[in-house]
């Protein structure tokens, strides 16, 4: 396990009023592990980003961008690999509850709160 610093501290401080941080930052993580593999795509088919950037009709910062996990919107991930010659594949789950620490209560999800009638 990876030893924690400030910024972990920073993130669980925001958690008490923002309880989805965690997750957020967790698909930020995520995308830009995404990113980076396709960037190590893009130097092992001896690419560079100029390369990726006119395959994709667009500009060689904004491929820059993309690789430092900046921009890592659906569409630019699909047409990015695309370039590559490869295709992604999308797959929705539900990821596993995460372990709550024992005698914390359970929170109560937006879809279970009750609504107003109108």
């Amino acid at each position: 396990m990876a030893a924690r610093d400030d910024l972990d501290a920073l993130i669980d401080d925001i958690s008490v009023s923002d309880p989805g941080v965690h997750d957020r930052v967790a698909a930020a993580l995520q995308r830009r592990a995404l990113a980076r593999d396709l960037a190590d795509r893009r130097r092992a088919a001896c690419l560079t980003q100029a390369e990726i950037a006119e395959r994709m009709g667009t500009s060689q910062g904004q491929i820059a961008r993309f690789e430092s996990g900046a921009d890592t919107r659906l569409s630019t991930v699909g047409r990015y690999a695309s370039a590559l010659g490869l295709a992604v594949t999308w797959t929705i789950y539900a990821p596993p509850a995460p372990a709550r620490p024992s005698g914390s209560p359970a929170r109560r999800s937006r879809s279970m709160r009750p609504t107003s009638a109108a």
